[in-house]
């Protein structure tokens, strides 16, 4: 991508075509198969403008479900980042994540080499989906969180929005190309967005990112509990 030129990602006509996609198709598809619940939307309120939005990641179900749970407005033009070497090495997968998910290719390990695309893309207003801990939890745990997403936002002073997913894995673990039968119970939940304090580091930022998701995986794991 030309990152001067971002137009993929910024078209309406993409727009659109990505609202029967998601909308239309995959939304539908996802909540019918699974029992999804998605808390703490009243946080998105004022959030507006490009942003990083990151999240734990246990399961290929993770981005749909962020997707479809964000509001409209929100979700309109946001760019998943997809890993380079898999969903980006053959036209088919590199098509159909163009389509559902807007996405830009990234490196497992961080955002090396890529970081010019993702700045690229909030400069020209788009938002990003992104998962920090570089690929999907092999146990449901969730995993340390690299720092590229942090250093995005610093960089680019825009806001985080943290999310948890919870059920996920066990609805569609690793080596599963459809969820468990039953419509698994599956929650999402939306933090407050967070900004970088005066004079945090990259690190630093990451590291309060990654304590409010897992206070949000804590917080809709006991949600579970007493609703389930």
């Amino acid at each position: 991508m030309n990152v001067s030129n971002p137009s993929r990602y910024t078209s309406p006509v993409h727009a659109s075509a990505r609202f029967v996609a998601q909308r239309l198709l995959l939304k539908p598809f996802v909540w019918s198969i699974t029992n999804t619940t998605v808390l703490g939307r009243e946080k998105l309120k004022d959030l507006s403008g490009p942003f990083v939005v990151v999240s734990n990641h246990s399961s290929h179900l993770d981005a749909p479900l962020i997707i479809g749970s964000l509001p409209r407005r929100l979700s309109r033009y946001v760019a998943a980042g997809a890993a380079a070497d898999y969903f980006f090495d053959v036209w088919w997968r590199r098509g159909l994540t163009a389509l559902f998910f807007n996405a830009f290719p990234v490196d497992r390990t961080g955002l090396r080499g890529k970081r010019g695309m993702a700045t690229g893309l909030l400069d020209a207003g788009v938002p990003l989906l992104l998962f920090p801990e570089g690929t999907r939890s092999r146990t449901g745990e969730m995993g340390q969180f690299k720092p590229g997403a942090a250093a995005l936002c610093i960089s680019r002073d825009v806001p985080c929005l943290p999310v948890a997913i919870v059920g996920a894995a066990e609805a569609m673990p690793l080596g599963r190309a459809l969820p468990q039968r039953g419509r698994p119970p599956i929650f999402v939940t939306f933090g407050a967005p967070m900004t970088a304090e005066d004079g945090e580091t990259a690190l630093q930022f990451s590291d309060r990112i990654a304590k409010e998701v897992r206070e949000l995986v804590d917080y809709t794991m006991t949600y579970r509990a007493n609703h389930t």
